[in-house]
């Protein structure tokens, strides 16, 4: 009998076959559908137009090949814009197993494009469970990987739990997200983390566009679809006030809304309160809310006191990376679940009779609601993921097992590429000018 997976808060049985086999024009992989290749091969190279950095890269990887006899196992939200950061590994001579971070940000056809039309080995379905989630996992790290590329460490983590064989042969990797480098953080405090880990997260190019701008707007995009509200006049509720939390205020403060801001962090805290918006505890902010955003890295954002004082009608999603800001098994076995009213979104009805909206079944919004990031913000992150993963080629050999950063030639690289095409130009330092900062000498 094939192994079935369940797709979440569906009756839909997806029948899984082993495995499918390499051929000599197609990869080993387990997809969906591969008659959705076309279209996706089509939207793949849509975002590309908007990946102009990227696309620069991709061009130099052709001729040098610093990847040759390299291979990557990567975690990632199987998306068009990481299609392209696939391309452009893959021209630098690399081989390559892509598996999906999230059951839902999966974009079936773009996984049947990577397979079919780029000759990319890809494990990912939407909508799969957990079994199937570590299947691929696994499948994708079948290829004895020298280096990983991680959103949210769970690659990592099975590497350091159940596939230490194949530990030995890692060089080191990247993680793009602030779950994944706080995990990892843990890991290497923990001493259990055995290769170095690149936080690409942490680089200005990356953190500054992608978790603010990219953030920001994709999860008011999934909002939109999901609900189709009006910002105007709403009562918006940030958790947290990090990168991600500012992009999301901002452009829920932009659409009319009246925004308030939960935080631990006091600093963070009176960053929010100078910006002008209001700040308190999540009870309290619970009380009024009409939308509630988590967006912290943490669990239980969001849970039972919390929901037994909101309004009726309120509606909850999160852009964190884990779907467990929302106390969701909460909501599933104390109240009356109403599935799929809209797109993405399911309804908890209360003892009290106040109705709960949850989008994406609190998995990340962005991407379980919406398409994720805008491709010309993907384009600075990816670019800095590739140029990070070209130096570990030879950089990986002189670092400790940790996290560290990505250099600062790399991340001023990125920016200038971005602002060359963009068609900006920036000034630079006189000799005068240049002598006065690299001087202790020099006062007024």
């Amino acid at each position: 009998m094939p192994k079935q997976y369940r797709c979440p808060s569906s009756t839909n049985v997806i029948e899984e076959s082993p495995l499918n086999q390499a051929t000599s024009t197609t990869p080993k992989h387990d997809i969906a559908n591969p008659a959705l290749a076309a279209e996706g091969k089509k939207r793949i190279e849509w975002a590309e137009r908007n990946m102009p950095v990227l696309a620069q890269i991709k061009e130099r990887f052709e001729k040098e090949k610093p990847f040759t006899g390299i291979r990557f196992s990567a975690c990632m939200h199987v998306t068009t814009e990481t299609a392209n950061l696939m391309r452009t590994l893959k021209a630098g001579g690399a081989e390559i197993a892509l598996c999906a971070s999230n059951p839902l940000s999966t974009q079936d056809d773009t996984a049947a494009a990577l397979v079919h039309e780029y000759g990319i080995s890809v494990f990912a379905r939407n909508g799969v469970d957990r079994e199937g989630y570590y299947s691929h996992i696994n499948a994708a790290l079948d290829i004895a990987p020298h280096q990983v590329f991680d959103d949210g460490c769970d690659l990592v983590n099975t590497l350091h739990t159940t596939r230490t064989e194949l530990l030995s042969s890692i060089t080191g990797g990247c993680e793009e997200t602030t779950t994944g480098v706080i995990r990892l953080q843990q890991m290497a405090k923990d001493g259990a983390l055995t290769f170095p880990m690149i936080a690409v997260n942490d680089t200005d190019t990356k953190h500054m566009f992608d978790n603010r701008y990219g953030t920001g707007q994709s999860t008011i995009d999934a909002i939109f679809r999901a609900t189709n509200q009006l910002l105007g006049g709403k009562i918006f509720v940030v958790a947290g006030f990090g990168y991600c939390g500012k992009g999301v205020a901002e452009r829920a403060r932009g659409m009319g809304a009246d925004v308030i801001i939960t935080e631990i962090d006091p600093t963070k805290a009176l960053d929010a309160m100078m910006q002008g918006y209001r700040v308190m505890p999540m009870l309290e902010a619970a009380k009024v809310g009409d939308i509630f955003v988590t967006v912290t890295g943490n669990r239980t954002v969001l849970s039972a006191e919390h929901f037994s004082v909101m309004k009726d009608g309120s509606i909850m999603a999160n852009a964190g990376h884990f779907d467990i800001e929302i106390d969701v098994a909460w909501l599933e076995k104390n109240a009356k679940k109403n599935s799929r009213i809209r797109h993405q979104t399911d309804e908890y009805v209360l003892a009290n009779g106040h109705r709960l909206l949850l989008i994406a079944e609190g998995r990340l919004v962005n991407l379980g609601a919406a398409e994720g990031h805008p491709a010309v913000v993907m384009d600075m992150s990816f670019a800095d993921q590739a140029l990070t993963a070209e130096w570990l080629v030879t950089a990986a050999k002189s670092l400790t097992p940790g996290v560290h950063y990505v250099p600062t030639a790399i991340d001023k690289e990125v920016a200038r590429l971005k602002l060359k095409s963009m068609g900006a130009t920036i000034d630079t330092l006189t000799g005068i000018q240049d002598e006065y900062l690299n001087s202790w000498k020099h006062g007024s």
